[in-house]
């Protein structure tokens, strides 16, 4: 995951601990300037996906925290779900998604190609585990250049 600035940052280490509390993961915090204004994204997640009243629930006890504590005085404050499609990077985003089918794309070319398919097994701070076709298989995070979940309807 790419470096946070130092609100966003601020920002994550302030609502960590808030959302945790309530039951949640937070996934990531964005602090940008679009346009001429200025955004606080805080991005939020549970096993089975979070819900719009989680979402305004984090937001009002989060908006006087940041209010009190942060350097920053942003224009716009939103929490929202990370959504179904964004990619999966961390130990916690393939643990709450284990059971689901994902596509894992490699940075090099392996034995069975630079793309697979399989069902999220575990996961640890530097490996996932994957049924990929039947086999149970492990592969380094590090190795892996992008992983998404495979969405059916």
């Amino acid at each position: 995951m790419a470096a946070r600035s130092k609100i966003a940052q601020a920002a994550y280490d302030l609502a960590e601990p808030v959302a945790s509390e309530m039951g949640l993961d937070l996934v990531d915090v964005e602090y940008k300037k679009e346009g001429s204004a200025y955004f606080l994204r805080i991005y939020a997640d549970r096993k089975g996906g979070i819900t719009i009243d989680e979402c305004e629930k984090l937001s009002k006890v989060l908006d006087p925290i940041f209010d009190r504590e942060l350097s920053a005085d942003p224009d716009y404050f939103e929490v929202s779900s990370p959504g179904l499609t964004r990619p999966l990077k961390t130990r916690k985003d393939f643990l709450r998604c284990i059971g689901e089918e994902i596509d894992v794309r490699f940075f090099e070319s392996r034995e069975k190609g630079k793309v697979i398919k399989g069902i999220i097994l575990d996961a640890s701070e530097d490996s996932l585990v994957l049924d990929a076709g039947g086999t149970e298989e492990t592969y380094l995070l590090s190795k892996i250049a992008s992983a998404k979940r495979i969405i059916r309807f």
